[in-house]
């Protein structure tokens, strides 16, 4: 299976992309849309960077072919105007999914964290070198597009529990990391044993 995974924003919305086989997840490609400037005023109207969702993940789609899109789901921010921002960047996202028939699956960053790096609080720096580590790839562009990677690795892994029907139990399910025999330095974050 083809997954794509999208961590959009109003801003920078960065994707990646794997294939899920069994037991293996390989790296096919991530990349950040850079839709305005990052510091500042953004000076791109919004309008014009939500069409820009469309055009760049449509040509990502086009080129890589993935079979479902894997989406972070909303959380509260406590600006209400970023909040707004970014659902409308998340409605482009999954609207481009669905004009290009693509299956949509939602993760919070918590689920996508735990599965990932095993702690649900870890910084985007702990989920990137989890997602370089995990995939053997080099540095990303953004965090935004390790953070795509992590979507497409979260869904891999849960349609993987769900297909060995251990999601509803109460056995501790493993990160990605875990389950790979990769173990976090509790002292030093950041750091692989």
């Amino acid at each position: 299976m083809r997954i794509l995974g999208v961590d959009p924003g109003s801003r920078l919305t960065g994707f990646g992309c794997i294939d899920s086989t069994g037991n293996h997840i390989v790296h096919i490609a991530n990349g950040t849309l850079k839709l305005s400037n990052t510091s500042g005023k953004a000076t791109i109207p919004l309008e014009e960077r939500l069409f820009s969702i469309y055009t760049g993940l449509s040509k990502v789609i086009c080129t890589y072919k993935p079979d479902v899109l894997a989406v972070e789901k909303v959380f509260f921010a406590k600006n209400a105007v970023s909040a707004l921002k970014l659902g409308q960047a998340r409605g482009a996202v999954i609207l481009t999914g669905m004009i290009h028939s693509l299956k949509i699956f939602e993760y919070s960053a918590t689920e996508v964290k735990l599965v990932v790096v095993g702690h649900g609080q870890a910084g985007k720096d702990r989920v990137a070198s989890a997602v370089k580590l995990l995939l053997r790839c080099g540095d990303f562009p953004t965090a935004d597009a390790s953070d795509g990677l992590a979507l497409a690795m979260c869904h891999a892994y849960m349609t993987k529990i769900d297909w060995l029907g251990v999601s509803g139990g109460k056995k501790k399910r493993l990160s990605l990391a875990e389950s790979l025999g990769v173990e976090y330095a509790k002292n030093k974050v950041g750091e692989f044993r």
